[in-house]
């Protein structure tokens, strides 16, 4: 019995030492959170997307009160939540949210079945990951998309789904809050996070491709072959060639459409423009006649001299005017 009772208070009395020592470094480590912290979390839509380029919502939030401390909220936005969610923040930290522009995914590859043709098949994996990582894909072209959808997987928000028709993932612009996960899964890049535009309209190159005009056009028959058209008609400067591939500054485009028409490989996409109206073909009724010479009467007509008139010219034969 005293055996059993000295092994009790033996080890209570290891516990209560333990206790005190775990007390006395929870009081000497402690890390005290600031309480805005959780108040910023708390407005955040807690979709830990990672679009915002932060571990998280959380760190996310922690990021924002370290940025109010220094005086600017400036490059901090959240994707999903957007121009309402980061006025929420602002306020919370007294701050002012600063106007961000809206952007949206858009898969810069218009390789279609048609024109982009399979040269293998792969039997594996449907994984875009993995067929990377393994070779060059079941067509020609080794910049572009892949096909296997790991992009529709990475959304959260059911903004991006494969046409079964072209081969091709097509983004909802409605659902799309450009937090990124689609990008971040495409292994070749395809995928890219740009401003949404005026009116959402912006103008894109469709094309990844960075292999030089001869190697392109084998590949894919809408690839972008480098030729400068574009950037020779922009007069605003928007367009830059690097790489063998076009590119388009959506902050220097104007929307005014010249490089889609001068393309000649029809790279170039205008997004959400109204329908061009057709070209009227002037019909044969419509154009103006030829003003048609009036015919000089017989009487009219100058006499023609048989005298001067040397033998074998044309007017040789003409009978000479009858006098009045």
């Amino acid at each position: 019995m005293n055996v059993i009772l000295i092994a009790v208070i033996v080890l209570g009395a290891i516990g209560l030492v333990s206790a005190l020592i775990l007390f006395l470094a929870a009081k000497k480590f402690a890390v005290h959170e600031d309480e805005r912290i959780g108040k910023v979390a708390e407005v955040l839509p807690q979709a830990n997307c990672g679009g915002c380029g932060f571990p998280g919502c959380s760190g996310f939030a922690g990021a924002c009160v370290k940025a109010a401390d220094k005086g600017s909220l400036e490059g901090l936005l959240c994707p999903v939540g957007g121009q309402p969610v980061m006025e929420k923040v602002a306020d919370i930290l007294g701050m002012k949210a600063e106007a961000s522009a809206p952007k949206v995914a858009v898969v810069r590859c218009n390789g279609t079945c048609e024109s982009r043709p399979r040269i293998a098949e792969f039997d594996g994996a449907q994984s875009c990951r993995v067929q990377q990582m393994l070779g060059s894909g079941e067509t020609a072209c080794a910049y572009g998309c892949l096909g296997c959808g790991d992009c529709v997987a990475a959304c959260q928000f059911d903004a991006i789904h494969m046409n079964p028709e072209t081969g091709l993932p097509e983004v909802d612009e409605e659902k799309c809050t450009a937090c990124g996960a689609c990008s971040k899964a495409c292994p070749r890049g395809v995928i890219e996070i740009r401003l949404k535009g005026l009116k959402n309209r912006r103008v894109v190159v469709l094309c990844n491709n960075k292999d030089k005009g001869a190697v392109t056009r084998k590949a894919c028959s809408v690839g972008c072959i480098a030729c400068q058209k574009c950037v020779k008609v922009c007069k605003f400067e928007a367009i830059t060639v690097d790489a063998n591939l076009a590119h388009i500054d959506a902050e220097k485009c104007k929307l005014c459409r010249k490089c889609e028409d001068e393309c000649p490989q029809n790279a170039i996409h205008a997004f959400n423009f109204p329908p061009r109206k057709p070209k009227a073909e002037a019909s044969a009724a419509e154009k103006p006649a030829a003003a048609a010479k009036p015919a000089v009467p017989a009487a009219e007509k100058p006499a023609v001299n048989e005298a001067t008139v040397p033998a074998g010219s044309p007017t040789a034969n003409v009978e000479p005017a009858k006098e009045q």
